[in-house]
């Protein structure tokens, strides 16, 4: 990169800061405490929360269900969790956290970068073998954890009995003998011991092929500030619902950003649809951070609980970490406005591609353009790039990318750029469309079929509310096509019908050979389907039919 492009580089994030309010007139000494800041936490995830610290110390910082916190206060009791665990009898180089949304999930990140531990972000569904087995491999020496996790959590230690356990959340402070507010009290007023390491952030991959993998990151750098705000109307100091789970990378990164961005924090433990319109309106939140089965659950509150709310203070209501529903997406916006931002990421990329509205209202299953500073490329089986309209592998380059797996294993690559796992197609706007994961797709009489095509086709059925499709081992085809489906409550479809009705949009080799009905998707908890527990439920059947002979 020349001078004259690095020079036009810096005046390109000058002014977005500019514009965002980030750069913003204040007194000297504000600037010279943030710096100080900087150089003391280093550039890490969990920097903005120091330098809001110092930007402004007696603003709001987090609003959850045991009151607020101004930054000052998030600051200080952060710094005595720090000296707490730096008091530990053993050495903490890696901190496992599993909680939910809620100010001992904040601190406790907060404490484990300022004495350079790793953090490894646990998901809260995971329990039994899964959680034991990432546990040891990642070498964890405390785990912080929510009360409701105990068992769990207990029997994954179960070899592993030196690592520390930190209670995070409790209903009853008494009944465990360490806990965060209790370390946080008796350290008030300490700071920890400058540290040599530099914490890294663990971000588990969604497990769809397998075992969670471990991928490390240093955090984003100026291009991913830059592409956030130049797409999505983040202003400084201003208020966000984060009800996306923290432990997510999409929830994590809106937490990390809100943080950068010095923006009040309102969440909540457990995502209510109800809950999360009353609190934008209450705070007057300009920004909404979900995952998008959460705008689902919101659009099908009935029609006179959604009258209570106005959420006319929204500038942006942003969404990451599974397919969006074309049919919610607009309703969302023609009832809240055009604010529905759609990301799409990856725990190994970070940001890949926004949608904004705009995009969302010409092409509702998009993706969006690529994010600034993100090369994306559509490739085939011999890495040649397939013209617009035609599918293939998702292949991205930018600044955000991981460190690699903690395995020491990596992501394909070639030329440098780095598979997404997905595949998908560019249109001649240049807007992305993601088909399905790579391993998804599934070879029926020689023909490729990506199940979310049909999965699209089936919820476009007015009687049908959501629909999943697996692809299965056939005898006679190689593989084929079994549909899963929730119906609205005054559907009158059977499964024959709906099978007509994929006949009459796709080809016949499209059409699903078994259509079960289901009173709901399993979802995980940022609301991907878990398709384990579909083919679980075939297995059911097949158990049950093979009995009834």
């Amino acid at each position: 990169m020349t001078l004259l492009e690095r020079l036009n580089q810096t005046a390109g994030l000058l002014v977005t800061l500019a514009r965002a309010g980030v750069l913003a007139p204040m007194r000297p000494d504000r600037y010279v405490r943030m710096a100080a800041a900087v150089r003391r936490e280093g550039m890490s995830a969990a920097t903005g929360f120091a330098i809001a610290a110092q930007r402004c110390p007696d603003r709001c910082a987090l609003i959850d269900e045991l009151g607020t916190l101004t930054w000052r206060e998030l600051d200080q009791r952060s710094d005595a969790l720090a000296a707490a665990l730096q008091g530990l009898p053993d050495d903490v180089n890696v901190i496992g956290i599993m909680a939910r949304n809620h100010r001992g999930f904040v601190e406790s990140l907060i404490a484990a970068n300022r004495i350079g531990a790793d953090v490894l972000l646990l998901n809260t569904s995971f329990a039994g073998p899964a959680l034991a087995e990432v546990l040891a491999r990642e070498e964890v020496d405390v785990v912080i954890y929510d009360e409701e996790f105990a068992p769990s959590i207990s029997r994954a230690l179960k070899d592993r009995p030196q690592a520390a356990q930190i209670v995070a959340w409790t209903d009853d402070p008494g009944a465990h003998a360490t806990n965060v507010a209790g370390l946080i009290e008796a350290h008030l007023g300490q700071r920890p011991a400058p540290s040599e390491r530099t914490s890294k952030l663990i971000l588990l991959t969604s497990g769809t092929t397998g075992s969670p993998k471990g991928a490390k990151h240093a955090g984003g750098g100026a291009d991913a500030l830059k592409s956030i705000l130049d797409r999505t109307p983040w202003r400084a100091e201003e208020t966000t619902v984060i009800v996306a789970p923290m432990f997510h990378a999409w929830g994590f990164g809106q937490l990390a950003f809100a943080a950068l961005m010095a923006c009040t924090i309102v969440t909540r433990r457990k995502f209510d649809p109800e809950a999360t319109l009353a609190l934008v309106d209450e705070h007057r939140a300009t920004g909404l951070c979900v995952v998008p089965v959460m705008f689902d659950r919101i659009v099908d509150l009935p029609d006179d609980v959604l009258a209570r709310y106005s959420g006319r203070s929204l500038r942006f209501a942003a969404a990451s970490g599974s397919r969006m529903r074309p049919d919610v997406v607009i309703k969302f916006m023609d009832r809240f406005g055009d604010v529905i931002y759609n990301n799409y990421n990856a725990t190994e990329a970070g940001m890949i591609a926004t949608a904004t509205p705009e995009d969302l209202r010409s092409a509702p299953d998009t993706a969006g353009r690529p994010a600034g500073g993100t090369d994306i490329r559509i490739l085939d089986s011999e890495f040649r790039g397939q013209p617009t309209g035609e599918v293939g592998t998702i292949y991205v380059r930018n600044s955000t990318q991981f460190d690699g797996y903690t395995s020491g294993a990596t992501k394909d690559f070639h030329d440098g750029y780095m598979s997404s796992g997905d595949v998908g197609y560019l249109d001649a706007a240049g807007r992305l469309f993601v088909v399905g994961r790579d391993d998804e797709m599934i070879v029926s009489g020689g023909e490729n079929v990506y199940p979310i095509e049909v999965e699209k086709t089936l919820a476009a059925h007015p009687d049908v509310a959501e629909a999943a499709v697996l692809g299965v081992d056939d005898a006679q085809y190689g593989q084929r096509l079994t549909a899963f489906v929730v119906l609205t409550d005054a559907a009158s479809a059977t499964p024959d019908t709906l099978k007509a009705h994929v006949r009459e949009n796709l080809a016949n080799y499209k059409v699903p050979r078994e259509l079960l009905v289901l009173n709901e998707l399993p979802r995980g908890s940022t609301g991907k389907i878990v398709r384990a527990e579909l083919r679980a439920v075939l297995e059911r059947n097949a158990t049950k039919d093979s009995n009834q002979d």
